[in-house]
């Protein structure tokens, strides 16, 4: 999918292309979280995943600290497979989802969104307003990702590692914090939004408010689970990205 392209990094290639599918990590994440992910899209499909500076292979580079930021720079990345004929899918949880939105906003003002897809998870929409999370310590940032799952026990519990991974931690929630969308902007392609039933970050209301956000289809799924319920659902989430690819362009 990729060359030597240090913002993105390849985990299944396709030598002939049905559909490409391109995963945005929540704050904290890697691209390595969507590798047992794309052992299970089907035969065709190429994937991806963003990887943020000053983690893993990208370790020792500067932070981005805006989630805008983030989106800008992707955005010569994602532009060559936007001009193709074939299906290009933005897959983004948590903080993801902020990103692959502001993306995909990029993207439609080159009016390279003609094959796009959006899949939002585990995120309230752009027009929701609420109080940004505050931390006083960094123990109160650790529990609170305890509570949410999704980050290694073996990393939460080893305090060297931890030393390793809080400055992206830190860095992705501040980004979060300081994120201030559109509250009325829109893509012009389809958008699946995927939500856990018991997610503490996010309400069913706050999911399908991602509605107004799109000229094109939406659709909602609400599948069981907290804030990483897709850990527990890989085979769901894939089957339902893969028909978020193939139902056509409007």
């Amino acid at each position: 999918m990729v060359g030597k392209d240090p913002w993105i990094r390849s985990l299944r290639a396709a030598a002939d292309v049905r559909a490409r599918v391109v995963f945005f990590p929540h704050a904290g994440g890697a691209a390595s979280f969507y590798a047992p992910f794309a052992r299970r899209f089907p035969d065709g499909y190429d994937v991806a995943a963003v990887q943020y500076p000053g983690r893993q292979e990208r370790w020792g580079e500067p932070f981005e600290t805006t989630v805008e930021g983030l989106a800008d720079r992707l955005l010569s990345s994602l532009r060559r497979w936007a001009a193709e004929p074939v299906p290009l899918v933005l897959v983004g949880h948590s903080m993801g989802a902020s990103v692959a939105f502001e993306s995909m906003l990029r993207l439609g003002r080159d009016r390279s969104t003609a094959h796009c897809r959006l899949v939002v998870s585990g995120r309230a929409a752009p027009s929701v307003t609420r109080e940004a999370q505050a931390f006083d310590s960094d123990q109160d940032l650790l529990d609170h990702l305890a509570r949410l799952g999704g980050t290694d026990t073996a990393i939460l519990s080893n305090p060297d590692l931890m030393d390793l991974a809080l400055p992206a931690i830190r860095n992705d929630y501040r980004a979060v914090t300081r994120y201030r969308p559109v509250p009325d902007a829109m893509v012009a392609t389809p958008v699946l939004c995927l939500t856990g039933d018991r997610d503490p970050q996010v309400t069913p209301e706050e999911a399908a408010a991602w509605k107004s956000h799109t000229t094109a289809g939406f659709r909602l799924e609400m599948l069981p689970g907290g804030h990483f319920y897709l850990s527990d659902h890989q085979d769901t989430v894939v089957r339902l990205v893969a028909e978020c690819a193939e139902a056509g362009d409007r």
